[in-house]
């Protein structure tokens, strides 16, 4: 230690030589006191054990089962349009009629011919009657009998030829008038009246809305999978000859909703790999009865994979991220916070399942993990398991 004299004549510099005499002896060797902080507050959860369903997501487009073209099969003038645009129609609903008049003369005149070779034959079968009955007599030659035997067979093929015309014209007559072929939604005419149609011309489309078929594509991965899972789920059991066979539900989620609220069922999968992709096709169907849906929609596909499992779960809040590597904080008994890493599932519900690094009954913090570092005491606040409790109740 260094030894201060300090001398002075007033009061006044003696208070002044007092400070600085307890300055120096700080200096030498006092020790400031410092306050300890408090423990932070940090929102805790338990982690929750349930079962669970691992699902497959992936998106898709919905597709009518019967997507029918309507086009003309006779040429002539459209003379009348039975439908409005949008229209639902039934099997056999007139859509359109072409100027039927010169089919039906075709058929007037078919049916026409085929009087006249009816009456031929009559006349046929009478000679060849008549000479058959004459010959053994001489009043009618050979000749004469051959010539009746090959006017009844021209007659016999001319009528066959003529009730051909006939069946072609009744068909005419009946193609002037365009019907629906399937039960649908009718799209727009493309052709007003007044036009000429020709044969083959496409004059509209229908497509049908119930059921709705879903077409969605499923990687190789988890095809495999699917395949293991049930197996070891159903030991013994011989393969499903068809996709359709094993029920498996399928949920889609549409374009303004957040959640998967129209459910069918698997209804096809292809029974090969895409070597370009990686994927199989697989197709679920709807029945639709509400009409919400129409082809072509884009919509989030969720299917099942496999039975329920008993999962761990922790609010999604709770996981963080360090150089890739996924964990969650936990505070144990002596609430000190400990660094977990794990290995993440799927989300179910507003939870994240973790398939390694917890264990049941173990409290992870969801809210306030910026005030909390591995090794310090915290004071916990308890909360529910799921995110939006969290929120609402821890800290941030």
């Amino acid at each position: 230690m260094v030894a201060v004299v300090v001398t002075v004549a007033n009061p006044a510099p003696r208070l002044a030589a007092g400070a600085l005499l307890a300055l120096v002896l700080i200096g030498c060797g006092g020790k400031p006191q410092v306050a300890e902080l408090p423990p932070p507050e940090v929102a805790v959860a338990p982690v929750v054990e349930r079962d669970v369903v691992d699902f497959f997501t992936t998106t898709g487009r919905t597709q009518a089962v019967e997507s029918v073209e309507i086009r003309a099969r006779v040429a002539g003038y459209l003379v009348k349009i039975a439908f409005k645009d949008g229209d639902e129609v039934q099997p056999g609903d007139v859509l359109f009629e072409i100027d039927p008049r010169p089919y039906d003369a075709a058929l007037l005149q078919a049916e026409g011919e085929l009087a006249r070779w009816q009456a031929q034959r009559r006349k046929a079968e009478a000679d060849l009657a008549r000479n058959q009955r004459l010959l053994p007599t001489g009043a009618a030659s050979q000749k004469e009998l051959e010539s009746a035997i090959a006017a009844k067979g021209t007659a016999d093929a001319e009528i066959t030829s003529a009730r051909g015309r006939l069946e072609q014209a009744k068909l005419n007559v009946e193609f002037a008038h365009v019907t629906a072929p399937v039960r649908g939604r009718v799209s727009k005419a493309n052709i007003t009246i007044g036009n000429l149609v020709e044969a083959s011309t496409l004059l509209t489309t229908v497509v049908s809305s119930e059921p709705m078929w879903m077409y969605f594509d499923v990687d190789e991965r988890t095809v495999l999978q699917y395949r293991a899972r049930h197996a070891a789920a159903h030991p013994g059991a011989a393969q499903a000859p068809n996709a359709r066979d094993l029920a498996v539900p399928v949920e889609i989620g549409l374009a303004h909703e957040e959640g998967y609220s129209v459910r069918g069922t698997l209804d096809f999968v292809d029974n090969q790999v895409d070597t370009a992709t990686g994927t199989m096709l697989a197709r679920a169907v709807f029945d639709n009865a509400d009409r919400r849906l129409s082809p072509g929609l884009f919509v989030r596909v969720r299917m099942p994979i496999g039975d329920p499992t008993r999962s761990l779960l922790v609010s999604e809040r709770a996981v963080g991220t360090d150089q890739g590597t996924k964990y969650v904080l936990v505070v144990n008994d002596q609430n000190v916070v400990e660094y977990r890493p794990v290995k993440l599932g799927p989300l179910s519900e507003d939870l994240r399942v973790i398939r390694e690094g917890l264990k049941p009954g173990e409290r992870v913090i969801t809210a306030g993990i910026q005030r909390a570092r591995p090794g310090i005491t915290v004071k916990p606040q308890e909360t529910p398991p799921s995110g939006a409790a969290a929120t609402a109740t821890g800290k941030p």
